[in-house]
């Protein structure tokens, strides 16, 4: 019964979610603010609004780091697996495909949180101020400088047409309203998914990264394959590194609201090892967007692709399969 709870508050997120994306869309069409904001930043987080609130709801009111942490990380390790495979389903298109430079800048920015995290976990940093950690403040710095890479990468126009005879003021209303609902049903997801852990004695780590990383994500695998489905790689390959940008920001958040302690505290070994895979395929997406973004220049076979495709979904697999000896 548990399970069919979460499968229930899981699909009304995604529905929510979907729903949400939608109206920043129109809102896209009907103002005048920048494509590029919107695409790149404003989406990227309306699509991360199911993990912001899982994330704080487990740090905040059920005093679960280690879940916080395991469904961030394992968000991003989710994210960049369905774009591993996504790419391997439409290689040839990808290698044919442009992908801005903006994207690899952004990627450097995720690699950088990583190792921040990582180089905590072999030495721990205990240095606060006030309430929030240094580490927390280094990713939001970190996010600052991705979002200005974002920001100043050069937007297309768009040919589509404007059909919806909602007006702002109604979209921003309906705007409003499945954040409202996308919240409840987030908060949903982590009680159920902290109830499933405790009820099976599973690891706070893996039940983060699985049932919550899985459904947070959902909104951008949806968005993703419609995009690649139509050829729109760029911005598919964006909604990722900008989701997983803004995934890490979140932390921040985080730990500025668990006034107990610093959430950067392993406690899990899935967790640790949910970090390590991590790091590994945000090091594989980097490579394989640095090769896309040279391709201009060099010509590459489309087929080069494969191997950090193949790489990051090793990476996937290895973390579960970890579970079981650990």
């Amino acid at each position: 019964m548990i399970f069919l709870l979460y499968l229930v508050l899981a699909i009304c997120v995604v529905f929510l979610s979907i729903k949400t994306a939608n109206y920043v869309d129109l809102l896209d069409k009907k103002t005048n603010l920048s494509g590029a904001f919107i695409g790149g930043v404003m989406l990227a987080a309306v699509t991360s609004l199911p993990e912001f609130f899982t994330t704080i709801s487990a740090t905040s009111f059920l005093g679960n780091p280690d879940l916080a942490l395991g469904n961030i990380l394992g968000s991003n390790l989710f994210n960049n697996s369905i774009l591993a495979t996504l790419v391997l389903l439409f290689i040839k298109k990808f290698g044919e495909s442009n992908i801005s430079k903006s994207h690899l800048n952004v990627s450097f920015c995720t690699l950088g949180m990583y190792f921040i995290i990582c180089i905590n976990l072999l030495v721990n940093i205990d240095i606060s101020l006030l309430t929030i950690s240094i580490l927390s403040i280094a990713l939001a710095i970190l996010y600052a400088i991705g979002v200005k890479a974002m920001a100043n990468a050069p937007s297309e126009e768009s040919d589509e047409e404007d059909d919806s005879p909602l007006t702002v003021k109604q979209i921003a209303l309906r705007f409003v309203i499945t954040s409202v609902l996308l919240i409840a049903a987030s908060i949903g997801v982590t009680y159920v998914s902290d109830s499933i852990a405790t009820i099976y004695n599973l690891g706070a780590g893996l039940v983060g990264a699985v049932l919550l990383g899985i459904a947070t994500s959902l909104p951008e695998v949806t968005s993703c394959v419609a995009l690649m489905k139509v050829g729109n790689f760029n911005i598919a390959t964006g909604n990722i590194v900008g989701s997983t940008l803004f995934n890490f920001l979140i932390l921040t958040f985080a730990d500025l609201l668990y006034i107990k302690d610093t959430i950067y505290i392993f406690t899990d070994s899935n967790t640790k090892a949910l970090l390590v895979f991590g790091f590994i395929a945000a090091l594989l997406l980097t490579f394989m967007i640095f090769l896309k973004t040279r391709k201009k220049e060099k010509k590459f076979s489309n087929y080069i692709y494969t191997l950090p495709s193949v790489g990051i979904l090793l990476c996937y697999f290895a973390f579960l399969l970890a579970d079981k000896f650990m």
